[in-house]
C-alpha cells in the first residue's frame, strides 16, 4: 500500500521529506494542512523523485518522539497523528499520518489563528485566507454559511409568498399522477422556518443567506456566466450571457443556453417532433446544479459554464468541501457545503439524491460513448469537463444555431415568404397558425427550436403584445416563474423584446 502510494507521488494527501527539517514549521504546515483537508500523510526518507533512500536506523525512534512532542506542544487544537516506521528493501521510512477532524481550523499556536492556518492545494501547502478560514470555522461548529442570518436584508411577505408557491409548484411538477398531487401540502413561512431558510431571532423572523439566494440577486457574485467560444479556448466569444436572481431560475437559463448551442438533430413521430441532442442533457444540468449547489458563496467568484468545439465547461468556486476527496466523490460520498439550500433543493426535486451527482455524469457520459468526463480541482475551484464527441458532431448532428433540421420538418416545398406550412409544426392548433404568420427566413430556426409551452407563450404574446407574465400564466396554466424562465428563453433568443414601463409597456416581436 505504502509503495503503491509513493510511486504515485506527492498529491493532495502526500508530502515526501527526505529527513526531518531542523526548522520545525517546514513540517508543522503540512500537518495541519492535513488536517484542516481529508488527512493525509508525511512520509519521512523518501526524496521528490519518489526514491526510498531512507532514515538513520538509529535514529529512528528519536526523530518519531521529536515529531510528537513538537506537534503537541505546537498545533491548535491539539492534533494527534498516527507515527509508525516502516522498513522497505532494507530502508527505513517514518509515515505520519493525520486524519481529517471537525475540530476546525486548527493552527500554528504561536502564529494565532489569522496567520498560522494552513490548507492543501494539490501538492502544495498554503497559508489560508481569511475566507477559508471562515469555512473552516463554521464547518468546526457543524454550520453552514447559507443558514446564518443574512446581514441587512429586508424580509418581504411577498418574497415569502412566491418562495413557496415555487417550492410548491416544483414539488407537483414532480409527480404525475392526480393522488400524489393530492398528498402534496403548500409549505408556508413555519415550513421555511424548519428548512432553516429563515430564522426566528429574538421572536423576529428573519432572513437567512439561503433565503436571500433563492428570491433575490442580493449577492452580485452569485450569478452564473455562461459563454459560447470559437475553438477550444477563451480567445474568441460567440456568444455571452450572466443570468442572476433566484438560483433555481439560474440553473433552468443557464441549462436553456447549453441546449441552444449544442448540436442537436431531430425526428418526427406522427405530428410530435422530437430533439436528440449530441450531449446527455441530464449530465449538463447535473453539471450545473452541482455547481450552483456546492460552491463556495463565500468567494467572490461567479459559476461559469463555458462551451467550446471539443467540450462543455463547468466551473465553480471553491474545492471539494469538509476534506472530501476527488476519489470519496466519485464514490458516492457527500458533505455538503450549503445545506439549507440542498435541502429546498431537494424538497423541489431539482436534486435527485446527495453524494451521486459525478457518478450520474460519468455513467451518462458512457451511455452516449463519450471521452470520460474529466473533474479537476484547481486553486480556489472545481471544473467538470463533458468532452463532445467531434467526429460526430461533423457527421451525426445538426449545428443548434445555423443547420436545418432533419426528418422534414421544414418540408423542400416550403413557400418561398419563409412561411412554414401548419403540418410542419407539433399540430394544427389555431396558436401554431398564429405562429405561422410571423416566421421568416431570419427566426424559422429560432421558432423551431423552442419547446411547446414556449411555443403557446410566443403565441399568445403575438395575438396580445400588452399581456402581462400573469395573463400568460393563466393561458399556458403555469406558474409565474416558469413563464419568466421561459420568456427569459424568447429573450435570449432574440424573438421579443418587452419597451416601455411595466405597466403600459408591450412586447414586440424582433
Amino acid at each position: 500500500m505504502i509503495i503503491r502510494e509513493i510511486k504515485m507521488g506527492e498529491s493532495k494527501n502526500i508530502e515526501f521529506k527526505v529527513e526531518l527539517p531542523n526548522d520545525k514549521e517546514k513540517y508543522l504546515k503540512t500537518i495541519i494542512a492535513f488536517a484542516n483537508g481529508s488527512g493525509g500523510k508525511l512520509i519521512i526518507g523518501v526524496d521528490d523523485e519518489r526514491n526510498i533512500v531512507g532514515i538513520n536506523k538509529k535514529a529512528v525512534y528519536k526523530i518519531m518522539d521529536k515529531i510528537a512532542n513538537v506537534v503537541s506542544d505546537s498545533c491548535e487544537p491539539q492534533i494527534a497523528p498516527n507515527i509508525t516506521v516502516q522498513e522497505i528493501d532494507g530502508n527505513h521510512i517514518i509515515i505520519v499520518e493525520v486524519y481529517p477532524s471537525p475540530s476546525r481550523p486548527y493552527y500554528i499556536r504561536s502564529k494565532g489563528k489569522r496567520d498560522g492556518v494552513y490548507i492543501r492545494t494539490g501538492g502544495t501547502t498554503r497559508l489560508a485566507d481569511s475566507t477559508k478560514i471562515r469555512e473552516l470555522e463554521l464547518e468546526g461548529s457543524n454550520q453552514s454559511w447559507d443558514e446564518q442570518t443574512c446581514i441587512g436584508y429586508k424580509l418581504l411577505d411577498d418574497e415569502v409568498n412566491q418562495l413557496c408557491e415555487d417550492i410548491y409548484f416544483h414539488m407537483m411538477e414532480s409527480v404525475s399522477t392526480e393522488e400524489e398531487k393530492t398528498k402534496i401540502k403548500k409549505p408556508n413561512k413555519a415550513n421555511l422556518i424548519n428548512w432553516k431558510v429563515l430564522k426566528e431571532v429574538d421572536g423576529n423572523v428573519t432572513a437567512t443567506n439561503a433565503f436571500a439566494l433563492l428570491v433575490s440577486d442580493y449577492f452580485q457574485f452569485a450569478e452564473i456566466q455562461c459563454a459560447l467560444f470559437k475553438g477550444t479556448n477563451r480567445d474568441v466569444f460567440i456568444d455571452k450571457k450572466e443570468y442572476s436572481g433566484a438560483i433555481y431560475n439560474q440553473i433552468e437559463e443557464a441549462y436553456q443556453f447549453v441546449l441552444r448551442h449544442i448540436n442537436r438533430s431531430s425526428e418526427i413521430e406522427s405530428i410530435v417532433r422530437k430533439d436528440f441532442y449530441e450531449l446527455p442533457i441530464g449530465a449538463i444540468r447535473e453539471m450545473i446544479i452541482n455547481a450552483v449547489v456546492h460552491r463556495d458563496y463565500m468567494d467572490n467568484s461567479k459559476v461559469q459554464v463555458a462551451i467550446y468545439d471539443d467540450r462543455v465547461e463547468v466551473t465553480s468556486p471553491g474545492t471539494l468541501f469538509g476534506g472530501l476527496t476527488l476519489s470519496d466523490a466519485l464514490s458516492g460520498r457527500s458533505k455538503i457545503r450549503n445545506k439549507v439550500v440542498a435541502n429546498v433543493f431537494n424538497e423541489m426535486e431539482i436534486m435527485e439524491s446527495w453524494g451521486s451527482g459525478l457518478k450520474r455524469i460519468m455513467e451518462r457520459a458512457e451511455e452516449f460513448g463519450l471521452q470520460e468526463p474529466a473533474f479537476v480541482e484547481m486553486d480556489g475551484s472545481f471544473r467538470v469537463n463533458l468532452f463532445r464527441n467531434v467526429v460526430e458532431n461533423k457527421i451525426g448532428f445538426e449545428t443548434a444555431s445555423k443547420a436545418a433540421p432533419k426528418s422534414g420538418i421544414v418540408p423542400k416545398t416550403a413557400p418561398k415568404s419563409g412561411i412554414v406550412p401548419k403540418t410542419a409544426l407539433y399540430n394544427e392548433t389555431e396558436l401554431e397558425s398564429v405562429l405561422a404568420t410571423i416566421i421568416n427566413d431570419n427566426n424559422k430556426m429560432k421558432i423551431m427550436a423552442l419547446t411547446g409551452l414556449q411555443r403557446k407563450i410566443l403565441a399568445y404574446i403575438v395575438m396580445n403584445p400588452s399581456m402581462t407574465r400573469v395573463e400568460i400564466g393563466d393561458k399556458v396554466k403555469k406558474s409565474r416563474t416558469t413563464v419568466r424562465m421561459n420568456i427569459s428563453t424568447l429573450r435570449d433568443a432574440g424573438l421579443i423584446e418587452f419597451i416601455g414601463s411595466s405597466k403600459s409597456g408591450k412586447w414586440i416581436i424582433k
